[in-house]
């Protein structure tokens, strides 16, 4: 089904509307800061616990592998089961597991109470997009997507200040992340029907369908998760080999989330004026250019500077990508197309970091800026072969 056909959101007031786009927008970002807070602490704990650092990895990649097993169902059950429902169960899922982190002694049972985390984290995601994406007007959608990312980078720079205030000892910080998931569900009660309906999905069109069909969209979701997550755990590491101290070197993670923030509501407003295959086109190419001019920022503030504005422009990939699916798909369809894209961020959030690492490894420290070079130079050449293509 695409956008052109009858969307049930359509016979919405504009009141209706915006309350919708509240509801979800306030549930994900409280998932945010939960899933924030989170990935810290566990890797805290398994760390005071004397776990390697091999084994934290695998941990914490547990989530990943939970969204590229269960997202291609999440469309079928929601539209059985109903939206609403599906996201109620994610949360009650969430808060048990990350409660039960506490509780529970051999970290060998970690991997599959991980494992439970992301399937909560996969289904929320999805769906919350899905909510968001079909509830937006079609003439600013990307300033609704804009609006939602970056409420979801406020939301994730807030939870490692929370661990920060309150530490990681004990069973409040589990407490506070499980009454996130919780208090989560506080704007679905609001919701009442106000869900979008899905239907079920039709034979042959499922995540391996949408990812043939709209390969620079999910491509993008690849890449913005792959350089991301390697940028923050690496970035850190540049600065230092740059000759920043360790807090200041740090404060280039900072720096990045800041440009995210900034720049989402910008980049909707453009991509609601233009085609957006163009700009994702566009920011593949300023990103290409930005991770290539990094070093010659050296050891400067005008790297902070520098690291802001690309950062900012690289989450558009993630925001453009989301409107374009918006505005291309609806129904399940439109469900089934994120299920794709959030599968390709999971595979990026895995595969980034061990590929800027090996950047760093072979050339310290300016293979950090050369591995993200090349993953954006893969999008930007795919992305201009497909810009021919039909929409």
């Amino acid at each position: 089904m695409t956008a052109d056909c009858l969307n049930p959101s359509d016979t919405l007031t504009r009141r209706e509307r915006v309350t919708g786009l509240a509801i979800a927008i306030a549930c994900v970002t409280l998932v945010g800061v939960g899933l924030s807070l989170s990935i810290p602490l566990l890797a805290f704990a398994m760390d005071a616990r004397g776990a390697s650092g091999l084994l934290i990895g695998l941990n914490a990649a547990m989530g990943g592998v939970a969204t590229v097993v269960v997202a291609p169902f999440i469309p079928r059950v929601a539209a059985s089961i109903g939206v609403r429902p599906t996201l109620f169960v994610a949360l009650a899922l969430g808060a048990a597991t990350i409660l039960s982190f506490h509780f529970v002694a051999p970290l060998w049972a970690w991997f599959p109470l991980r494992f439970g985390f992301g399937v909560s984290l996969a289904i929320l995601f999805v769906l919350s997009e899905f909510w968001i994406n079909a509830l937006a007007p079609q003439a600013s959608r990307g300033l609704v997507m804009g609006v939602y990312a970056t409420a979801l980078s406020v939301g994730l720079g807030a939870g490692p200040l929370i661990l920060a205030g309150i530490g990681q000892d004990g069973l409040l910080p589990y407490a506070i992340c499980a009454g996130l998931f919780v208090a989560a569900s506080a704007p679905l009660m609001l919701a009442g029907d106000g869900a979008p309906p899905l239907e079920k999905p039709a034979p042959g069109r499922g995540v391996l369908f949408f990812l043939l069909l709209a390969p620079v969209a999910t491509l993008s979701g690849f890449t913005f998760g792959a350089v991301e997550t390697g940028a923050f755990a690496f970035l850190p590491l540049y600065g230092v080999s740059l000759g920043f101290a360790p807090a200041a070197a740090a404060l280039l993670v900072t720096a990045m989330e800041v440009g995210n923030v900034a720049l989402q509501i910008p980049l909707g407003l453009i991509s609601d004026r233009m085609d957006r295959r163009l700009l994702l086109l566009i920011i593949g190419v300023v990103g290409l250019v930005g991770a290539i001019a990094l070093p010659l920022l050296g050891g400067s503030w005008w790297l902070y500077v520098g690291v802001a504005v690309w950062g900012g422009v690289i989450c558009g990939l993630y925001t453009v990508a989301l409107a374009h699916l918006g505005a291309r798909f609806s129904g399940v369809d439109l469900a089934t197309a994120n299920a794709a894209f959030v599968i390709m961020y999971s595979i990026g959030l895995t595969a980034g970091p061990p590929m800027l690492g090996l950047g760093f490894d072979l050339w310290t420290p300016y293979g950090v800026p050369v591995a993200m070079a090349i993953l954006l130079a893969i999008f930007t050449a795919v992305a201009a072969l497909r810009l021919r293509a039909p929409a």
